[in-house]
């Protein structure tokens, strides 16, 4: 294959879990172009394996979907053609179809398409893959490449990875061997409230661990640090945050994003996952980690934006100590914290 398309228009963790899949085309194409939406470009960046980024922001995909302009889709058709694509692959997570996608492709001359469908295609797939069971997203995506024909070269584990290397942070976060608290998500159901996670690093603190918390500009991260906390809030760009964390010997935080990022450093993490979607799918791939949260919650598999239940039971009601054994057993597989 000459030039390939991998597309993956959803947010940062989204973007990193289709590294490996992203990777095992590169092995075998001239070049790859990365489809991405704009809450995903920076990760897209990171990405080995990408020569190439096409931004879009997908009405069927975005989570703030702007109404659908014609000129918008037929802009990214004249870039798709422009950039005479031979084999495109679209990424979904389960609940999303390709379709739209694969339609804009076909408008575009993409003669080849694969991706995940349950719907039925009709002309607009070439490869209908199936996933079985309920594997981990990287593994799903991977498993698209696969049956494309894309194999991921020897020598690669199929792990998350960023290209190297990064950027040096240590004027920020002082000598590696901190503990990164993050504490934010994308969505409110999936993370803890501000108190409790101030309450975490207060407890992180008193037991001897250096504590960063790290957050994007205008989180209410200074709030969480208080006087016990580094507060590196909105201090770095996302290359900045990986190295950042490349350097923690483990981060806390719940799912989002960063979290993934720290598995893409090959940092072990201490994942505060909600439940309104399934661990197995979407905790930290391919490092060290320990869940935690109530995983049987009355939220679960509900994909909630705003947690349903009062209270936030399942992070609110999770205790400092399980947090404190978590990252002791981490910290342990690291050589410790300073």
């Amino acid at each position: 294959m000459k030039r390939v398309l991998v597309a993956r228009l959803d947010s940062i963790g989204d973007v990193l879990l289709a590294g490996p899949c992203v990777r095992a085309v590169a092995a075998h194409a001239e070049s790859v172009t990365l489809l991405a939406g704009p809450r995903g470009r920076a990760a897209a960046e990171l990405l080995p394996g990408v020569d190439e980024i096409i931004e879009y922001l997908a009405p069927w995909i975005d989570p703030e979907p702007p109404p659908i302009a014609a000129e918008d889709v037929e802009s990214l058709v004249k870039r798709i053609r422009n950039a005479e694509i031979d084999r495109a692959l679209v990424l979904t997570s389960f609940h999303q179809s390709p379709l739209p996608l694969a339609l804009i492709l076909r408008m575009a001359g993409v003669p080849w398409i694969g991706a995940i469908s349950e719907d039925y295609p009709g002309s607009l797939l070439d490869l209908r893959h199936r996933a079985d069971g309920d594997p981990p997203e990287a593994e799903r995506a991977l498993s698209l490449a696969e049956a494309a024909g894309f194999r991921l070269p020897p020598g690669d584990d199929g792990t998350l990875a960023v290209r190297r290397p990064l950027p040096d942070v240590s004027a920020l976060t002082g000598d590696p061997g901190y503990v990164v608290v993050h504490p934010n998500a994308s969505v409110p159901a999936r993370q803890p409230s501000l108190a409790r996670s101030a309450e975490l690093v207060r407890a992180l603190a008193s037991e001897g661990h250096r504590v960063i918390v790290t957050g994007a500009p205008g989180e209410p991260t200074a709030e969480v640090a208080g006087t016990s906390a580094r507060d590196l809030g909105g201090a770095t760009d996302l290359s900045g945050l990986a190295s950042v964390l490349a350097n923690a010997a483990v981060v806390v935080a719940p799912n989002t994003g960063p979290a993934h990022l720290a598995a893409a450093v090959g940092t072990p993490v201490v994942s505060l996952f909600a439940p309104v979607v399934p661990a197995a799918r979407w905790a930290p791939y391919g490092v060290p980690h320990v869940v935690l949260g109530d995983q049987h919650a009355p939220c679960r598999d509900t994909r909630a934006r705003e947690c349903p239940v009062p209270g936030h039971p399942c992070l609110d009601a999770l205790a400092p100590g399980p947090v404190l054994a978590a990252v002791a057993e981490l910290t342990a597989i690291t050589g410790g914290s300073q």
